[in-house]
């Protein structure tokens, strides 16, 4: 369950970041687009929920 978390975390932090890269360096009409700023928030959504689990699975056992 600890590697499926930090797998799903994983992609989902890259996916935000490379969205909001892509909408800093392609173009602005990126950030307008309501359809793109849903994917990027829910991505990043995502990803601190998927962290936040993993954190407390992490701290309920310490020694694995």
């Amino acid at each position: 369950m600890k590697a499926y978390l930090a797998v799903t975390s994983t992609i989902f932090g890259l996916l935000t970041v490379v969205h909001v890269w892509r909408a800093m360096s392609e173009s602005r009409s990126l950030a307008a687009d309501p359809w793109y700023i849903l994917i990027t928030v829910l991505s990043a959504a995502l990803c601190l929920w998927a962290c936040r689990l993993l954190f407390s699975a992490r701290a309920e056992s310490p020694h694995t």
